[in-house]
Formats: C-alpha cells, sequence, structure tokens
C-alpha cells in the first residue's frame, strides 16, 4: 500500500514476483524496474490518476516512456522494499530499500512518463495538473532524437553485432494497442540472452563451466515511437565497451517497418558482468579473460 507524504512524496511497500528469481534466490534487472514502474504508477493511484481511472474517465493512457536504472545491491526473492517517490507528474525519482540488515539501497531510478491519447476510449477534458503530459503518440514525447533507417537491420553493424525478427506479441502491449515499457525491459533481457547464446557465451554453458552469473549494475530504455500489436520488430544488440575486464556494456535498438522506412521504435544500454558463484570466491566479481572477451567484441572464438 502506498500513501502521499505532505511534500508531493510517495512510499510503498513492494516485494518482487518469484518470477524474477532465476539464478539462485537473487531476483533479475527486469524486476527491479519493474518495480520502479510500480512505485511511479502507484503515485498516480494515490492522486484519484490510477491507469484505469486515466483510461476510462479521460480515454488516456497512462505510459513509462524512458527509465534509467542502478541496481548497488542484490534484491532478494523474500526481501520486502520501501520504494520512495519523488518528482512527478512528468519525471520521478525512485529509490527503494530493502528490509533486511543494514537496510541497503537497491535501486536508484529515473522514470519518465506520459499521457497517451487512446482510439477506443470516452474522452474528456484531463485536470489540469494533468494536461501538459497528454502526446497524440509516443513519438511525440521527444525524449530523445530518432534515427530511423532506409533498410531492415541486421548483424552488419559489426562482427559484434546481434540481430533477430520477431511478431510484436498482445502480451507485450498495453491498452489493446501499443508494445510498453516492460515489454521492451523483457527484448532487453532477451537480447542479451541470445546475443550471449551467438558468441558462444550461454548463459546456462557459462553457469556450467565457469560457475559465473550474470549481474547487471545498470540499464536504460527509451521509447522513442510506438509499435503496434502485431507488427513485425527487428531488434539488434551489440557490445559498445569493454571496462576493466569486468563488465561490458551493451546496447539494443529496435525498429519496425513502415512503408519505405525502419522507424525507431526504442534503444536500450545495459551493463554487465558476472559474479563468481561457487569456491572461495563466491559473490565476487570475475575477471573476464581474453577469450572471453574476444568473443564479445570479435564473434564466436574459432
Amino acid at each position: 500500500m502506498a500513501n502521499a507524504a505532505s511534500d508531493g512524496a510517495t512510499a510503498a511497500l513492494l516485494r518482487p514476483l518469484c518470477e524474477g528469481a532465476n539464478i539462485r534466490t537473487w531476483v533479475g534487472f527486469k524486476h527491479f524496474m519493474y518495480l520502479g514502474e510500480q512505485a511511479v504508477l502507484d503515485w498516480f493511484r494515490d492522486r484519484e490518476a490510477g491507469p484505469s481511472a486515466l483510461f476510462h474517465r479521460y480515454g488516456l493512457g497512462l505510459s513509462v516512456i524512458s527509465s534509467s536504472a542502478q541496481l548497488p545491491a542484490v534484491l532478494d526473492l523474500d526481501d520486502v522494499t520501501d520504494a520512495a517517490v519523488t518528482g512527478g507528474p512528468e519525471r520521478f525519482e525512485v529509490k527503494l530499500t530493502a528490509h533486511r540488515h543494514g537496510t541497503p539501497t537497491v535501486l536508484r531510478a529515473r522514470v519518465g512518463v506520459a499521457l497517451v491519447k487512446e482510439a477506443d476510449a470516452p474522452a474528456s477534458a484531463p485536470p489540469p495538473w494533468l494536461a501538459p503530459l497528454v502526446i497524440a503518440d509516443v513519438g511525440d514525447a521527444g525524449a530523445t532524437a530518432r534515427p530511423d533507417r532506409e533498410a531492415p537491420p541486421g548483424a552488419g553493424n559489426g562482427a559484434t553485432g546481434y540481430a533477430w525478427s520477431w511478431r510484436v506479441p498482445y502480451y507485450f502491449c498495453q491498452y489493446s494497442n501499443r508494445m510498453q515499457h516492460s515489454g521492451y525491459v523483457r527484448v532487453l533481457e532477451e537480447a542479451v540472452d541470445r546475443f550471449l547464446a551467438d558468441k558462444g557465451l550461454g548463459i546456462a554453458d557459462v553457469l556450467r563451466d565457469r560457475g559465473w552469473i550474470p549481474v547487471v549494475s545498470r540499464a536504460r530504455v527509451s521509447l522513442l515511437a510506438d509499435a503496434v500489436m502485431g507488427e513485425t520488430m527487428h531488434t539488434t544488440m551489440s557490445v559498445t565497451d569493454v571496462l576493466k575486464r569486468t563488465c561490458f556494456a551493451a546496447r539494443m535498438d529496435c525498429y519496425v517497418p513502415r512503408g519505405r522506412a525502419m522507424v525507431h521504435t526504442a534503444s536500450a544500454d545495459i551493463l554487465h558482468a558476472y559474479a563468481i558463484a561457487r569456491g572461495e570466491s563466491a559473490g565476487q566479481t570475475a575477471e573476464l579473460d581474453d577469450g572471453f572477451i574476444a568473443a564479445l567484441t570479435r564473434g564466436r572464438p574459432s
């Protein structure tokens, strides 16, 4: 349950879903980002402007259009967190603190939202404090420059690249129509998994052979244009940097074909490392050896 403070902040108690604990009982990065989004939605609910109310009263879709998250500590499946939300109504700061020894901060995030006019919903004028958030579609938010393409993207952005195409499913969408923020977060996780497998560094193989588990310390997702249920999505993933032989930065871009153009619908960045899962060094960050780095940056080893 959330409550609104007198200074405009909102506080809530949130717990991660069991789905997020894929390695031991540690929760993966996308569920950190889900909790950040949930905290912001609760901020609106506390002001009688939750997603359902906005849709049915004003024909508006409350949509997260940008997020940037730092994950300074692990989140366990049984953790309860205090979620502190400040800012609004367009941009928010979210802080999650775990209820355990030391009360560590497990998430610091910035979240941007917009109210998108929905075609098949009743429409009336929203309250004045919400009016500046209203846009016709996600592309009108103008959060980031959008470099569209003339041809489908491929793995041609260097030997480090990986690309695949897929259909936008209904369960990635919101309001019966548009790809939503959490859908792109899920795609970002899949993009990393596919990229690593393509480079001979599949997560299951690395866990079995090296005893390393993947960890994420930073992630960002930005929606640039609408992607609609049933459209074909072209997605690319590539490594942009290897830092201090302990982590690698990667970028994801998503495009949908419209006429002669490939419309850039979203971009994302992620900072990925590995923790040692067994032995005397368990819990420490693994050092990436030359072969591992070569696979990340020059393709599958011969």
